[in-house]
Formats: C-alpha cells, structure tokens, sequence
C-alpha cells in the first residue's frame, strides 16, 4: 500500500500506471465498486459520444469526476449533469471538480433513473457496464442524440435515439471491460461451482487456444448466448477457461497442449456443450467481427444484430425488467 501524502509520486505512478491500465479506487464488501478506466477507453467512449460544445450531457457514474471533467472541457460550463449512486463518491467528486473547474452538477441517484429534472439531453454516457439499457436513458436522450455505454462488461454500445423517441440503436464501438452497476455484480464463478459439485466430464468441442485468441469470438458468444460468462487465461502449457450463468451452472475447461481440451460441468445445464453450439451458430452467420454487431432498443425489448439492424441476424432478445420499461 502507498500512502499519497508520503509518497506522491508513487501513488501517482500506481493510480495512472499507463494509457491500458485501469486502476480500482473503491473496495465495497470485498468487491470492487469504483475505479478509473484505462485512458484509452475514456479516449475510445468519448470520441464515440462525438460530443459538442454546447451539447447537454449526462453521465451515469461519477466516481471520482475525471471523466465528468472531461466532458465539461468539451461540452462547457453548466453543461453537463452526473448521477452517483454512493455519496461519499459524489461528495469526493464534487470537491474534485470544483478545485478543477467547477462548471458540473453532481447528483446522488441511481444511474438506471437517470436525471430527467435536467434533462433533456443532447448525449449520455454511463461509466457502468448494463446487461440492459434503461429506458429512461432513451427517454431522456433527444431524438438525434447519441447515447455511449458498456455492455456486458465486455465493450462499449453508441445508441442514435430515433426522430420519434421510441427506439435507439448503434453499433459496438469497441472492446473494454468495466464494472457493472450496484447490485448487479452476481456470484463469481468460484461461488457457483461450490453450489454445484461436478456432474460429468466431458470432451470440449472447440478449439480452446484459438477461443482464447480471438476477441471477435469471445464477444460474439457473449451475444449469442447472453445469459453465459466466460473468462480464459493462458497457461505455461496450455489455456483454462472458466464458464458461469451466474446462477446454478459451471463449467472449467482445460487445454494442456496435447489432445483435445476436457470439461469439467456442474449444475443444470452443460456450459461447455452450450458455447459449443453458440460458435457454430457464429460460423454459420459468417463469423462477424465485433464490429459488425449492433444494438436495437425499444420501450419493450432489446436485441444484439449483425451487420444489419433490419436484415442481419438477431440473438439475445431482452424483455426488461418493469423498471426499465416506458412509463
């Protein structure tokens, strides 16, 4: 641990470690809470907000106001309103504004609700990956405006709400990976599979190194089969990988160099059996790359596309939860 006052710069060094480093800022509960983003993220949402001077901004998730900063250079003055779930965050964020600047509104909220006193907007952006976007981000977004976010804690949506105001879509812009938001962190795999012991071991049907090579798969599976968390890592002689629904079943598949890799499954349903056939599905579609996907939003589903948000195929169909539904 580095204290700030004892050694500034060292602290400096581990909070801004380089341009691909995140840095966490908040432990809650033994998990973390809030964090900065590595900076090329921060770079890659903002220039997808393709945001103006003038333009009214709401961000969901202060943190620690660097990124509302951020917004304010460019929006300007009085321009932009955040929304902090923890108070002890929005009080600390809004001193750190203010010695910079001031020119933001810091509001105590839930994200998911957005801040529709201020609103409308012209852009939003949320700091916080959502499985679904809430409808009153759209409500609150102008028609014509544009809302950025994470999705599936694996990369980032840019939403164009529709001249009517009833439905928003856009393209994936991006890998990254970031924290959900409050209440939605869900059991870890290792708390999964304590609930589950073993029920078989099986012969996995994909190639687990080229699994873990291949980004574009790795997002696709998440969007074809949505419910499924899957995180790989390489190993002195070979790859792991460790498979969740974040309820009841499990699956850790392991590639040692020789052979085909062995899956381990516990629970109702087999993981491992299930991506199988979700890669299938993504090489029958024309393996399309993560920039191929989309996203469509209405006040009553949401689904994930390919390279057509009228023609290409569709996966994940989301009826949300009454709280996200049009009033």
């Amino acid at each position: 641990m580095v204290d700030r006052d004892v050694e500034p710069a060292g602290w400096a060094q581990l909070l801004y470690a380089g341009p691909y480093e995140s840095t966490v800022t908040q432990i809650a509960g033994g998990l973390p809470t809030s964090g900065l983003s590595c900076e090329s993220v921060v770079a890659d949402m903002l220039d997808s907000l393709v945001l103006e001077p003038g333009h009214t901004t709401l961000e969901l998730g202060t943190a620690t106001g660097r990124n509302a900063r951020l917004l304010a250079a460019q929006a300007g003055p009085g321009r932009v309103v955040s929304v902090e779930y923890d108070s002890q965050l929005a009080a600390a964020a809004t001193a750190n504004l203010e010695v910079t600047g001031g020119g933001v509104k810091v509001r105590v909220g839930d994200g998911n609700v957005g801040a529709p006193e201020d609103g409308p907007y012209d852009r939003v952006i949320s700091t916080y990956a959502v499985e679904t976007v809430p409808w009153a981000w759209v409500e609150q977004t102008r028609p014509g405006g544009r809302i950025v976010m994470p999705w599936g804690r694996l990369g980032h949506v840019a939403l164009t709400v529709a001249a009517d105001g009833q439905s928003a879509h856009g393209w994936v812009q991006g890998l990254a990976t970031f924290m959900p938001s409050r209440g939605a962190e869900g059991p870890l795999w290792e708390q999964v599979r304590d609930g589950h012991p073993t029920a078989v071991e099986t012969v996995f049907g994909l190639d687990l190194a080229a699994l873990h090579a291949d980004h574009h798969a790795v997002f696709a599976l998440r969007v074809i089969r949505p419910d499924i968390q899957v995180r790989t890592a390489a190993r002195e002689h070979g790859v792991t990988a460790w498979v969740h629904d974040g309820r009841s079943s499990w699956a850790l598949v392991e590639y040692d160099g020789r052979g085909p890799a062995v899956a381990q499954q516990g629970g109702p349903r087999c993981l491992a059996d299930e991506l199988t056939s979700g890669w299938r599905e993504w090489q029958q579609a024309g393996a399309p790359e993560l920039w191929d996907f989309g996203m469509t939003r209405t006040p009553h589903t949401q689904y994930m596309w390919a390279h057509d948000p009228e023609t290409g195929p569709r996966w994940g169909r989301r009826e949300p939860k009454a709280g996200d539904l049009a009033a």
